[in-house]
């Protein structure tokens, strides 16, 4: 299939928009829809293709707008409807698409259906809309433990508890009801006919339980084993389902946010399946050539099996800035071999402009897995910081615009106008300018065919496509490339005075 044939979204570099850091429009000190239409321009200018925006829905704030009261409705902090209509146009008329997030787990404690069944008492219709269940001898009905610290389960004072696989003001919607499934189904086709092109279905292995809720394995998952709650194979009946309202509306797509090595997201890409699930494990390997290789080898052979191509992950909200986990020129490193691979890269606000996470103080601290693990995990807020626009601090640094009384609701860090967007603009050798050379020069790999791994020594991962060879240096040590290629088409860094690539860096060669 030629690029012209493919679908869009197959080899798309698509920029996550964590709407809440991007851009203050109002001066709330909260990123807004308004915000981003003022920026939409940078997106296009930097070069991809898309935008996923997380949720902008009515939300009761307990997890960063996770916890959704109105999944059809625009949270006024954010905006309006018509400021999603319009965001939709502008950013087609800049050839960027624009995917919606479906938080399908669970609702707000504050959500009509829940505030309804903790007050209608046990055996009120609403509960059976989520898990909750009785009691076992006045301890919960399962040990199970919630993502965020602390037990899974919550008493609601009447001998029976509600399951919150993550935070307590998050109850997990029991997906063997038909209504929940029509609700949702219901907020899939809303977004789909405000125009969205494609989907991100939240927490993507956790809407189906076990009966019964059995106890959860300890340690390392191994393919076969029967999980209570994640990756059962009845989720698949779920996305298979939300696959079908997709291919009713013909460009669209769905990815699934899946945690974990290849063999549990392949089954999520399976024909009638949705089209992406996330290839997380490569965010948590080390920037070693050998590592990195096997964990892209892994889930490019799980993609072909089925036809598809991977969802490469360079970063999201959930996890340490990419900068700080690989180092800056690792980052890059990284990235360029993620978008020299067949499938889509997505790309986290920030990450463009190498932002390390920043640490802050406990008292800004916002994520709720920094109050249930009691002060042990600090949570994700680190990678959550308001973006900086301009080198100077007016409006802090442009995230909010001047005058702008309400400081941003998580601070940013001293020195964060020098990473701005601004600065790296007017310097030719920024991460920022890097990132854009390499999505220009990335043209010709869409029609490339699939990988052919190279002789390489140790320390080093080469592959060809085509024409072009792509070469990650690990080794420590700067690299000569005339093995691989003459004309150097890209590389995440500079080569050294002797035509050499340093480490760590990537390179691609004609």
């Amino acid at each position: 299939m030629s690029a012209r044939e493919a679908p869009w979204w197959r080899d798309a570099v698509v920029y996550q928009v964590y709407l809440r850091s991007f851009a203050d429009a109002d001066g709330d000190g909260t990123g807004d829809l308004r915000g981003l239409l003022g920026h939409l321009d940078h997106l296009a200018e930097l070069g991809v293709d898309a935008l996923w925006l997380n949720p902008f829905y009515v939300s009761g704030e307990a997890d960063a707008g996770y916890d959704v009261i109105d999944h059809r409705a625009v949270d006024p902090a954010m905006g309006t409807l018509a400021d999603v209509d319009e965001l939709i146009e502008q950013a087609h008329a800049r050839g960027l698409r624009v995917v919606g997030d479906i938080v399908a787990n669970h609702t707000s404690a504050q959500h009509p259906w829940f505030r309804q069944a903790r007050s209608g008492g046990p055996g009120d219709p609403m509960r059976a809309r989520y898990h909750i269940a009785p009691g076992r001898d006045g301890a919960p009905p399962s040990q199970w433990r919630s993502l965020f610290g602390g037990s899974a389960w919550e008493p609601l004072g009447d001998g029976e508890w509600y399951l919150h696989l993550f935070d307590v003001e998050q109850p997990d919607l029991d997906w063997g009801h038909p209504e929940v499934r029509a609700d949702v189904e219901a907020t899939v086709r809303f977004w789909l006919d405000r125009g969205f092109d494609g989907l991100r279905f939240d927490a993507a292995g956790a809407l189906a339980k076990a009966p019964g809720y059995p106890p959860a394995p300890e340690g390392e998952r191994r393919p076969g084993d029967d999980h209570p709650f994640s990756d059962r194979p009845e989720v698949h009946r779920i996305h298979r389902r939300f696959a079908e309202i997709l291919a009713e509306r013909p460009g669209r797509y769905g990815v699934a946010e899946t945690w974990g090595p290849a063999w549990l997201g392949e089954p999520y890409i399976r024909p009638g399946g949705l089209q992406q699930a996330f290839a997380m494990d490569v965010v948590f390997t080390p920037l070693d050539a050998e590592a990195l290789g096997r964990a892209v080898r892994s889930y490019l052979e799980a993609a072909a099996r089925q036809g598809r191509r991977p969802a490469w992950p360079h970063g999201n909200h959930d996890v340490t800035r990419a900068a700080s986990r690989w180092g800056s020129e690792g980052a890059l490193a990284v990235l360029w071999l993620l978008l020299a691979l067949p499938g889509a890269t997505y790309l986290y606000a920030g990450d463009e402009l190498a932002l390390p996470e920043v640490q802050l103080a406990d008292e800004d601290l916002r994520d709720p897995s920094w109050v249930r693990s009691g002060g042990t995990d600090r949570g994700r807020d680190g990678a959550r910081v308001p973006l900086p626009w301009t080198r100077a601090g007016e409006g802090h640094h442009g995230f909010s615009p001047p005058g702008a009384q309400q400081s941003p609701w998580l601070p940013q860090p001293p020195g964060w106008g020098e990473r701005s967007v601004q600065a790296q603009h007017e310097d030719t050798g920024s991460a920022l300018n890097r990132v854009r050379g390499a999505l220009r020069a990335r043209s010709g790999l869409r029609e490339a065919p699939w990988p052919e791994w190279l002789p390489a020594p140790d320390g080093v991962l080469a592959f060809r496509r085509g024409e072009v060879a792509c070469v990650l240096n690990s080794t420590g040590e700067s690299l000569p490339l005339e093995t691989w290629g003459g004309e150097l088409l890209s590389s995440s860094r500079p080569l050294d005075a002797e035509g050499r690539l340093p480490s760590p860096g990537t390179a691609w060669l004609r």
